[in-house]
C-alpha cells in the first residue's frame, strides 16, 4: 500500500474518512502471521502468504503484497492488513493482480465485514457516494 499511487488516492481516501476511524490499534509485526493465518483459514483458503519485514528504503509504502507474501512495517493497523490480504487475494504467483480495481474492493469490502465487523450496508453506500466501484460476489483470483 503506496500512499504515492495515484491510481489509488481515492480508496486511500475513502479508507482514511470511513474504515481508518473503527480500527485505531496497531498490532505488532509478531503477531500478524498469526492473523494472517487465521484470516486466510477462516476465507476457507490453503497456503498463507508469509510476513516479510518490510525494507527500510520503502519510505513512502505502508505496507505491500503479493500472492505469496506480505511485506510490513514493525505495527500495523488490522484494517491495513486486511488491505493487504485483499492484495494477496487478487493476485496470482506469476505477478498477476487486480490493483485496487472492483475485485480487489469487493474482497476487501467482504474482509471489512467479516473480520473487522464492519457494516456491509454502510461501507457499500459509502464506496459509491465516493464513486468506488467494488465486486460484491469477488472471490480469490487462484480459486478460478
Amino acid at each position: 500500500m503506496s500512499r504515492g499511487d495515484s491510481a489509488a488516492r481515492r480508496l486511500y481516501a475513502w479508507e482514511d474518512r470511513v474504515v481508518a476511524p473503527h480500527d485505531t490499534a496497531l498490532v505488532l509485526f509478531s503477531q500478524l502471521q498469526a492473523l494472517v493465518d487465521h484470516v486466510w483459514t477462516a476465507e476457507g483458503l490453503r497456503f498463507p502468504p508469509k510476513l516479510r519485514p518490510l525494507p527500510r528504503q520503502a519510505r513512502r509504502t505502508v505496507a505491500r503484497a503479493t500472492r505469496l507474501a506480505i511485506e510490513a512495517p514493525p505495527e500495523l493497523p488490522s484494517w491495513v492488513l486486511l488491505h493487504e490480504l485483499a492484495h494477496a487475494m487478487t493476485s496470482t504467483a506469476e505477478g498477476d493482480s487486480d490493483g485496487h480495481g472492483p475485485l480487489f474492493v469487493g474482497l476487501y469490502l467482504g474482509l471489512l465485514v467479516r473480520h473487522a465487523r464492519l457494516d456491509f450496508e454502510a461501507l457499500a453506500a459509502s464506496l459509491r457516494t465516493a464513486g468506488i466501484g467494488f465486486d460484491p460476489d469477488a472471490r480469490p483470483v487462484f480459486l478460478g
